[in-house]
């Protein structure tokens, strides 16, 4: 059984609006929405993804790099 979801207070935003907050052409976030790493509710030909989506999505990517930091690795002379 599908729950049901209240949209009321969700924001939306457009592809423009998601590309110029993140940065990155249009194209970028088109490749994104289709391929499920952002997901959007299509109206007609346009798409809008969920802001909070964007935040979910931003916040994951976020990269610490003191975690992933590897040392350096040596050159092989020879």
């Amino acid at each position: 059984m599908m729950q049901e979801q209240n949209f009321s207070d969700v924001n939306f935003l457009t592809v423009q609006e998601v590309a110029e907050l993140m940065r990155v052409s249009k194209m970028t976030v088109y490749r994104m929405v289709h391929a499920g790493e952002l997901p959007a509710v299509r109206f007609g030909r346009s798409y809008r993804v969920p802001a909070n989506a964007v935040e979910s999505f931003l916040r994951s990517a976020v990269v610490d790099r003191t975690k992933t930091q590897e040392p350096p690795s040596s050159a092989h002379a020879g």
